[in-house]
């Protein structure tokens, strides 16, 4: 059996309890994936210790040679991408095509955030005092711990880990126990690129003795985190009384528009992919589709059609359109969900059980299931299942759409199909989400924008794009005045 250790100033080390947990796959449950740390306070502490000792030396390296090293991480990731395909897919269950995605996802923000470091810059300004010179830099903040969850679990660990360190900062990662492996592939590459010993840490184990651990720890001045609502709830809370940063990327009840001029297969192709995509396990997954009542009968039997031909099965296998569910524990939330749909009197339009037979016995697979007759109060259309459930909502035009699409508590993607570009801009307007598609489902964004949302889904903070760089460095102002006298500024 594959057994995995701890990464602490450079080397691999078991956990100081001594215990282990096991991954297996959620396709196969016969086949175990490895072994990894369980690992307590006492390795979390261990690991920000060398990540302080290793910024002081960090922060002093050239941001250019900091991202030399990143560009090498990329191409390491090109040669093995493969490889960390097939690893994730046998550890979350997501398809071959998705899993490469998300390693390509990896690569291509490595990539562009490896650029940043030759475009760190600050500013300049004239004073208003004569042979003085003013001016802002970027600086690091020190010690990061970053917190990502199993459903991207190499491209979300990328987009925190390589801003951190193109910025100067030192990393502690927690991955999610369910997905630790792809985080250990991701990790080595950094570190067989050259990356210095301590610079990167990496400690596997649960949110109770890991994460919170992490948090509460006076040494790590930053946290970056990806995950349930409720959990970043608990994050900014804990992390508040010791006045860190805090970046919150959490949950999303999204929402596809279709109107009555649309394309329809265009939209059922969005709607497809945006509701069953990695098994609905999304956080931009579309799990509400609006339709225009005009529409409406016509777009829904053919995204019935659609669902009821995914093939569901091992992600393994190149004919696989739809994998597991990650784990027991989120197979049985998307059974609750489906009997509080059913018991609130959505209609069940495909779909709606566990999938048995052969090989699926072994896994944990649910059907793609459509919800007709929804209403927006419904729990199913405010609460976030993370699953393969969509409900589709019948709507009588734009202004009820968007009102419904907005009637949540999140705000992190929306979508709306129509030739129109009027209606268009005023979904861009309108819709309130920190991304809108047009023509196109809440899925795909691209690293060098943006990424985030509003109302409960963040905290105002943008992961991706340029942005990322504001919240991994702090801005200090510079002040040089060579009059060899007393200026006072501000003074008549």
């Amino acid at each position: 059996m594959n057994r995995f250790g701890n990464l602490i100033n450079g080397k691999w080390v078991d956990s100081v309890s001594g215990k282990r947990f096991t991954n297996i796959n959620p396709a196969d449950s016969s086949d175990v994936v490895g072994e990894f740390a369980d690992s307590v306070a006492a390795d979390v502490s261990a690991a920000v210790d060398a990540a302080r000792s290793a910024y002081r030396k960090w922060r002093l390296t050239p941001a250019p040679r900091r991202a030399e090293i990143l560009f090498r991480a990329a191409d390491l990731l090109i040669a093995r991408k493969d490889d960390f395909a097939r690893d994730m897919t046998r550890e979350m269950g997501k398809v071959l095509k998705e899993t490469g995605g998300d390693v390509q996802e990896a690569i291509d923000m490595t990539f562009y955030i490896a650029g940043e470091g030759r475009r760190l810059h600050g500013h300049t300004a004239p004073s208003e005092l004569a042979d003085k010179a003013m001016m802002s830099v970027r600086v690091p903040i020190g010690v990061a711990g970053c917190i990502t969850p199993w459903n991207f679990p190499m491209a979300i660990p990328s987009w925190k880990v390589i801003p951190a360190l193109v910025t100067g900062n030192t990393v502690v990662l927690k991955p999610s126990p369910e997905a630790p492996l792809s985080s250990v592939n991701f990790v080595r590459a950094l570190q067989d690129a050259g990356l210095p010993d301590g610079v990167l840490n990496l400690i596997t184990g649960t949110a109770v003795e890991v994460g919170a651990t992490l948090v509460d720890h006076p040494d790590v001045a930053i946290i970056s985190f990806t995950g349930s609502t409720d959990t970043g709830r608990k994050i900014n809370s804990n992390a508040a009384a010791r006045l860190k940063r805090v970046s919150l990327e959490m949950g999303g009840k999204n929402a596809i528009i279709i109107m009555d001029d649309a394309d329809l297969q265009l939209a059922v192709d969005g709607a497809i992919w945006g509701g069953f995509g990695t098994t609905g396990q999304r956080c931009t997954a579309a799990s509400r589709v609006l339709v225009h009542e005009k529409v409406h009968d016509a777009f829904l039997r053919d995204f019935v059609t659609r669902a009821k031909a995914l093939r569901v099965g091992n992600g393994l296998d190149p004919q696989t359109e739809m994998g597991p569910l990650v784990s027991q524990t989120q197979l049985a939330k998307v059974e609750r969900y489906v009997g509080i749909g059913k018991e609130e009197g959505a209609v069940i339009e495909c779909g709606g059980n566990r999938l048995t037979g052969a090989s699926l016995d072994r896994g944990f697979f649910y059907a793609p299931t459509i919800f007709s007759g929804v209403q927006r109060k419904m729990r199913v259309a405010r609460e976030e299942i993370f699953g393969p459930v969509v409900s589709v909502i019948r709507v009588k035009n734009a202004e009820e759409a968007f009102d419904i699409c907005n009637d949540t508590e999140y705000g992190l993607s929306s979508s709306i199909y129509t030739r129109s570009v009027n209606l268009a801009f005023a979904a861009m307007r309108d819709l309130n989400t920190g991304i809108t598609y047009i023509n196109s489902p809440t899925i795909g964004a691209e690293v060098h924008l943006p990424f985030g949302g509003t109302k409960n889904t963040g905290n105002g903070h943008r992961e991706g794009g340029p942005t990322v760089i504001d919240l991994f460095t702090e801005w200090k102002t510079l002040y040089v005045d060579f009059s060899g006298r007393l200026q006072k500024a501000q003074i008549d």
